[in-house]
């Protein structure tokens, strides 16, 4: 008998799969099929209606579709105002919170008692970060935070019940758990894999969400009061970002079957971890390292021209020919959130004396918008997307990597919750999209007469 081989196996499986599993590319024209739910013109099929955000980034004008700078709005508020807003209020990301689940501003006490509810239900449960955070700690955070998530379903007494009530129940608890399982599944990274000391610090009350999480991850606990306040403004606007995300959708279509919160949520984070939705800010990071490799002097203007025509002629960095960062599905002129972003970017860098870093980004983006411009041949704007700025930010903030993509977990987790109430709330049909099958009937051939 030969000797079993697991690889080799494998390896005729995988041809199997290129064989059998790839479609005729004109089909899908034939057919006109929205791939990624998008029609010919890049836009979003309309699937489903929703009140909890919009995001606008063009105006319908004598039946013409006109590109504007961009706007986003949370239960009909615009970012900006809301950003403004919370200039003096230290809990921006959770009167935010409030304004998505309940569709309207909070008053004072309304705020002083949301806030207070978060505290308390931010403590994990007895037990829980030994015995699973710390028991089998991962080199992905988001992982951590989907284990963590579907384990809480154990520990509810109830997680199958979706009423409305229990829910929001549901959904509070994890809006204030995220951070603390997210920090303690680093920390647990840092002490096993990386071989530092474990520190564990318990959240602390009367602490805004972005101030425990700075306390959480920083060994000293310290912070600054700008530190914080930057956070804030971006958990704030990464909060929400339309039905349409991908997470967001998914959110959507897990809820339009009647499972649980925790297996809800487990999927979209899995959607968010991708590198083509949450994890694309690690890609600008990681692109301007290679940057910064190969243009030597960051005031030279040419010499970044040249090194981001390179990377559009898949000729430098990941040859993917993307200037990471630059464009977004909706957006065209501008995307307000990294307008925000941009805003207290430039603040943090004078703080941390890294103005000159902070000019290199502003000189790739307006020389990245034009080149993308000349070579699509288009007068179409493409500006900057909010990942191009918030690696920056998080790399001042001190934040590790391997955190980036867990942050906007924290903050998107407020949006999902609002859209799975909203789906709940409406009771709508489940969402099952069609494929159309282009493979051939077959007549089924006994085992002994096949041939390879």
């Amino acid at each position: 008998m030969a000797e079993f081989n697991l690889d080799n196996i494998l390896d005729e499986y995988v041809g199997f799969c290129n064989d059998s599993g790839k479609i005729d590319q004109n089909l899908y024209e034939e057919y006109d099929v929205k791939r990624g739910l998008r029609d010919s013109n890049g836009r979003g099929v309309l699937t489903g209606l929703t009140e909890v955000s919009d995001v606008m980034g063009f105006k319908v004008q004598d039946g013409v579709r006109l590109p504007i700078p961009g706007e986003l709005y949370f239960q009909g508020y615009e970012v900006q105002e809301l950003v403004n807003g919370f200039r003096n209020n230290k809990y921006g990301f959770e009167e935010t919170t409030f304004l998505l689940l309940f569709g309207k501003l909070p008053t004072e006490k309304q705020l002083e008692d949301f806030v207070a509810t978060l505290e308390e239900l931010r403590e994990l449960p007895g037990s829980f970060n030994r015995d699973v955070i710390m028991k089998a700690p991962s080199k992905d955070m988001m992982n951590v935070l989907q284990k963590c998530v579907l384990t809480l379903y154990s520990y509810d007494p109830d997680p199958n019940d979706i009423s409305i009530k229990n829910v929001l129940t549901q959904c509070l608890r994890l809006i204030a758990q995220f951070p603390v399982m997210a920090s303690y599944g680093y920390q647990a990274y840092r002490h096993y894999y990386q071989d530092k000391s474990l520190v564990i610090h318990r959240p602390k009350k009367g602490l805004s969400t972005a101030e425990n999480i700075l306390r959480l991850l920083r060994t000293d606990g310290k912070y600054t009061d700008l530190e914080a306040k930057v956070l804030d403004v971006c958990l704030v606007i990464h909060a929400e970002h339309g039905g349409g995300n991908n997470s967001t959708f998914t959110t959507h279509v897990l809820s339009s079957t009647g499972t649980d919160t925790y297996s809800a949520v487990a999927a979209s984070l899995g959607s968010l971890k991708g590198p083509r939705h949450g994890g694309a800010n690690l890609k600008v990071q990681q692109m301007f390292n290679d940057l910064k490799e190969n243009v030597k002097d960051w005031e030279n203007e040419d010499e970044i021209s040249e090194y981001l025509q390179a990377l559009l002629d898949k000729q430098a960095f990941d040859k993917s020919g993307l200037i990471y960062g630059m464009g977004h599905a909706v957006y065209s002129e501008s995307d307000p959130r990294a307008v925000i972003l941009k805003k207290y970017a430039r603040m943090l860098s004078e703080e941390k004396g890294l103005e000159e870093e902070f000019a290199l980004y502003d000189r790739v983006e307006r020389i990245a918008s034009e080149l993308i411009g000349i070579q699509r041949r288009t007068f179409k704007a493409v500006s900057a997307n909010v990942d191009f700025y918030s690696g920056f930010v998080y790399t001042m903030l001190k934040l590790p990597i391997e955190i980036f993509t867990p942050i906007f977990a924290i903050s998107r987790i407020s949006g999902w919750s609002a859209h799975r109430i909203e789906e709940l709330v409406n009771n709508g049909k489940i969402i099952r999209p069609a494929y159309k099958f282009v493979g051939t009937h077959k007549e089924y051939t006994p085992i002994e007469k096949r041939q390879n």
